[in-house]
């Protein structure tokens, strides 16, 4: 009896949770796309370069975690219990959300995975440009499509990485960690090669010498955050799938072990085994 309470006490906790990385998610997004954040971003780069991270990276992975689809309707509130074949062994009204959350236990796509982390880097440079950026500034209904662009790739990247129940990772514990590694150094690669230059990337933002924020405390503030997020967004990511996939191998000893228990049983019954 205490047992099934502490898990249930534990579930709940876990949905409290969830709850509030979902609405964390969606007060980041409403803090960025009005006053005072909005009107910093057309006046500092590190600005822009902070809202930039928080919907590429932050806000999906918030979003994601938070497993929304039973709230949104999108998924039966039911547990859904499949095997690993993917064929469902409990009775639940199935919805979007479980059909394809059964289908991707049911193929594992390396292709797909490496499609949607080739279209976050794409989609992630492409709002970096300087030329986007620029006519980003000087026209606000930019920031929609912006934002929306960002997160929904983000969050579909962060499906193939993260649990989001009923869904799950359909690829394995050490392409996971590639993807991670791969989409976080993309974005410090952007980061850095902009703290390196000597010029401004980007022509919409003005520094005055000797007034207000310079020039090079601007490029390396932008650096920084992009790099402080995406590591804290993708490095956990990294060494939470490395410990688990290190966990799951199986021991030399172990293995050695079985394999002279395998040879004394042939040489038992009369038959042999080559030497190597």
């Amino acid at each position: 009896m205490t047992t099934h309470s502490s898990q249930g006490r534990s579930l709940e906790g876990v949905r409290r949770l969830r709850g509030a990385l979902g609405i964390l998610g969606v007060a980041f997004w409403i803090l960025l796309v009005v006053p005072p954040l909005s009107g910093w971003a057309h006046r500092y780069e590190f600005v822009q370069a902070l809202q930039f991270s928080l919907f590429a990276i932050v806000i999906p992975v918030l979003f994601v975690a938070s497993a929304p689809w039973r709230r949104l309707g999108l998924a039966s509130r039911d547990y859904l219990e499949v095997d690993p074949d993917g064929k469902v062994l409990s009775s639940v009204d199935l919805r979007i959300v479980d059909r394809v959350a059964i289908s991707s236990r049911r193929v594992t796509s390396h292709v797909g995975a490496i499609s949607l982390l080739v279209g976050f880097i794409l989609v992630a440079i492409f709002w970096r440009l300087a030329p986007v950026v620029d006519y980003t500034n000087r026209h606000g209904w930019m920031l929609v499509p912006e934002s929306l662009s960002l997160v929904v790739v983000g969050g579909l990247l962060w499906l193939d990485l993260i649990e989001s129940p009923p869904m799950s990772p359909a690829v394995s514990r050490p392409f996971r960690i590639a993807m991670s590694a791969i989409a976080m150094w993309s974005v410090w690669i952007v980061a850095y090669l902009n703290a390196m230059s000597h010029d401004s990337w980007y022509s919409s933002f003005h520094h005055a010498v000797g007034g207000g924020l310079s020039l090079w405390a601007d490029q390396q503030l932008t650096a920084g955050f992009m790099w402080t997020l995406s590591a804290m967004a993708f490095l956990p990511v990294v060494f939470w799938n490395l410990i688990h996939w290190l966990q799951t191998e199986e021991d030399p000893t172990d293995e050695l072990v079985r394999l002279l228990r395998q040879e004394r049983a042939l040489g038992s019954t009369g038959g042999s085994t080559p030497l190597s």
